[in-house]
């Protein structure tokens, strides 16, 4: 197979003269390309406004080396696709059916390996099928009562569920991984798109019938989910896990379990901690939400405020500050929604989310600054958790329950806001007019402060003084990690650490990959039930 880069063509271009424009390039006529496959989409705004799309095609002609040698571009190469391979079934029986906890991407991508492989997996969910979940959410979200067990953070899904359904990572793929969680994603209900975008993403209203397309498709392989299910507490004899606790009123005997909790659950980190899982302090990230008219942000990455040929605009942005700290933007949406994604009473934090088509009004992003073991001011494993909570706390008793929101100016100049300016925020979750700068510790704020006049100079409008700040965001990753050898499996023989909760992933796409290297693992070690 061959493959040709650097196509570039105007935003309003058809398929068809993307196929016509390899033809010519070739000189061949197109109906010579066989198995022609966009490979790689990107939009390319240097020279804004005139932009075009970038494309890398894969296709195969009847004498590849022949036009190899009569075309002498850099662009033209032959090409070997990586194929996913899953690997043969170990010898050591099972015993038990293997128990993932938690369906979040890393727990669903390994109960889709194990299940489609002949493993027969249980998953348990401590939160509700996502169908229920939603109305749950939505039900919060206009002022009802929050459920502890299924919310933004808890319930099929994971917390992406609630969010713009990322799938870009930055691990490197040599195995094909990255590319079978994409076509499984395809397979399930996704946009075929997401195969060649460089910036792919799913988008909150499209996840959710995918995740209900995962769920048949291992409930039919012979895996079997259990909602309403958390794991109290792990049954280990000499140092081996023989069973789970449920609900603190059932034993699931099993000697395999994958730990796919998730960032936030706090209740479980104490259990394992309890239970003398090793475990480690792990840096994160706090900060607020910022809010910007989606328009200013096309006008500042395009050139034009709208079009009907491009996508709404995003931005990724660093900036080192004179405090040493670093301040970043972190799951940006565009065209989103800042959510109040909080998971226990009490105690309050934002995400942002985005549909498919992300349509909404405003951009948002995370703006967030790493904190440290040194910042948390206390000892132990769950230290960085109660760092969390802190904040948490104190943002639910500033907005009295609700977001709480801030113009910038106001912010800086550390007085509430009374008013708002000319942006509105597109929130969901009821909101509360306030000084959130009493929020974060003041290192924080400044280095908040600075990297909005830094980001000025790359987004105009960025820093202007009525860009909404809302907080606190809090759950960016997990604020610990599992500790797992070179065969992913824990200290506690039978027990796998996995994805983002036990620290080893950052995303969608991170997560889904390391559930499917947990269930080789497995496969690797166990025979098929």
């Amino acid at each position: 197979m061959l493959q040709i880069q650097q196509l570039k063509l105007p935003i309003d271009h058809s398929p068809e003269d993307l196929l016509k424009k390899v033809a010519k390039k070739l000189s061949l006529q197109p109906k010579d390309l066989q198995q022609f496959t966009v490979t790689k989409k990107s939009l390319d705004a240097r020279k804004k406004p005139e932009l075009c799309y970038s494309y890398t095609v894969a296709f195969q002609v009847p004498d590849e080396s022949a036009l190899l040698r009569r075309k002498k571009d850099g662009n033209i190469s032959a090409v070997q696709p990586v194929q996913y391979r899953f690997p043969c079934p170990g010898s050591v029986p099972m015993g038990f059916r293997p128990v993932i906890i938690g369906t979040g991407p890393a727990g669903l991508f390994c109960g889709l390996m194990l299940a489609a492989h002949g493993y027969a997996p249980i998953l348990l969910e401590r939160g509700k099928r996502v169908e229920e979940r939603v109305l749950d959410v939505e039900r919060y979200w206009k002022g009802g009562p929050l459920n502890e067990s299924s919310n933004v953070q808890f319930g099929e899904g994971g917390a992406g569920t609630f969010s713009d359904g990322k799938l870009n990572t930055l691990v490197k793929d040599k195995y094909g991984r990255n590319r079978k969680v994409l076509e499984l994603f395809v397979e399930c209900g996704a946009d075929p798109e997401i195969l060649y975008l460089n910036r792919p993403h799913i988008g909150t209203d499209v996840l959710r019938t995918v995740l209900v397309n995962i769920r048949r498709r291992i409930e039919e392989a012979g895996g079997e989910f259990r909602f309403q299910s958390e794991v109290t507490d792990l049954i280990t004899e000499r140092g081996r896990l023989t069973g789970v606790e449920i609900n603190r009123e059932e034993i699931l005997e099993t000697g395999i379990a994958v730990l796919a909790i998730g960032h936030s659950a706090r209740n479980t980190f104490a259990m394992l901690r309890d239970c003398g899982v090793l475990m480690e302090q792990k840096s994160f990230a706090v900060g607020l939400r910022i809010e910007h008219p989606q328009s200013m942000i096309n006008l500042s990455q395009y050139g034009v405020e709208a079009s009907a040929h491009l996508p709404a605009a995003d931005y990724k942005l660093t900036h080192q500050c004179v405090n040493h700290r670093g301040i970043y933007t972190f799951c940006m949406c565009p065209g989103g929604y800042v959510v109040n994604a909080s998971s226990e009473r009490g105690m309050l934090a934002v995400n942002g989310m985005s549909n498919h088509k992300r349509d909404g009004r405003n951009a948002n992003s995370a703006l967030i600054v790493t904190v440290t073991p040194d910042d948390f001011g206390e000892k132990g494993v769950l230290a960085g958790v109660e760092f969390q909570r802190r904040l948490e706390s104190a943002a639910y008793r500033l907005g009295d329950g609700k977001i709480p929101i801030q113009m910038l100016g106001d912010f800086a100049a550390g007085k509430a806001s009374t008013t708002l300016g000319d942006i509105c925020p597109d929130t969901r979750g009821e909101t509360c007019l306030t000084n959130v700068r009493e929020l974060l510790p003041e290192p924080i704020s400044a280095a908040i402060l600075e990297g909005t006049e830094a980001f000025e100079k790359r987004i105009h409008g960025f820093a202007r003084p009525d860009a909404v700040l809302s907080g606190v965001e809090s759950r960016t990753s997990s604020p610990v990690r599992i500790l797992r050898n070179e065969r992913f499996e824990s200290e506690t023989a039978g027990l796998y650490p996995c994805g983002e909760g036990a620290g080893y992933a950052g995303g969608i796409m991170s997560a889904a990959m390391d559930g499917m290297k947990v269930a080789e693992q497995i496969a690797k070690k166990f025979k098929m039930l």
